[in-house]
C-alpha cells in the first residue's frame, strides 16, 4: 500500500492568525498575530491542504476549507489561505515592496486574478487588501474557487521550487 505524500513545509514565521475579519462581524477586535492552540491549528489545517493538493483531492482541500469554516468561521480560512501564500513565497522572499507582475492578469480566471493578488498582498505584509480580497471573493460566492486555486498553486510552486 502506498504511503499518502507527506505535505511540504510551512511558512510559519510569516503566517497570521486574525481575530476579527473587516466587514463581516466574526469578532470584535484588532488584528493581531497570536501563538496558542489556535495557530497550531492553523498550521494543522493548512498542512491538509497541502496534503489533499499534492494528492490531487480536490475534494479533500476543499473539505479541509469547509470544516475550518465550520469551526472558526471566515477569519479561520483566511489565516489557512495566508499560511498558504506564505509557503507559496518561501524564506527567502523579502518582506514588502512586491510588485505583481503578471502579463495579462486582466484576462485570466477571476480564481487566478485572486490568486496573483492575495500572494501578492501577502509579499507585502498587506493583510487589509488580503482580507478584501477574501471578502470579496466570499461575497462574489468564488471563495471556494480561489482557496482550491491557491491549494494547487501552492504545490505547483514547491515543486517548482524543489526541480
Amino acid at each position: 500500500m502506498e504511503s499518502a505524500p507527506s505535505a511540504p513545509r510551512l511558512r510559519e514565521s510569516r503566517c497570521v492568525f486574525i481575530e476579527r475579519f473587516p466587514g463581516h462581524g466574526l469578532t470584535p477586535g484588532a488584528t493581531v498575530p497570536r501563538v496558542n492552540n489556535e495557530a497550531q491549528q492553523t498550521l494543522d489545517d493548512a498542512t491538509a491542504v497541502l496534503r489533499s493538493a499534492l494528492a490531487g483531492d480536490g475534494a479533500g482541500v476543499v473539505g479541509t476549507f469547509d470544516a475550518v469554516v465550520d469551526r472558526s468561521g471566515l477569519a479561520g480560512a483566511y489565516g489557512v489561505a495566508w499560511c498558504l501564500a506564505a509557503t507559496m513565497l518561501g524564506d527567502d522572499a523579502p518582506a514588502g515592496g512586491a510588485a505583481l507582475d503578471f502579463p495579462g492578469i486582466d484576462q485570466a480566471d477571476y480564481d487566478t486574478r485572486w490568486v496573483a493578488r492575495f500572494v501578492s498582498a501577502c509579499a507585502n505584509d498587506d493583510a487589509d487588501t488580503g482580507e478584501a480580497l477574501f471578502g470579496a471573493a466570499a461575497a462574489d460566492g468564488l471563495l471556494p474557487d480561489c482557496l482550491l486555486t491557491l491549494a494547487g498553486s501552492t504545490i505547483a510552486t514547491l515543486r517548482s521550487r524543489s526541480d
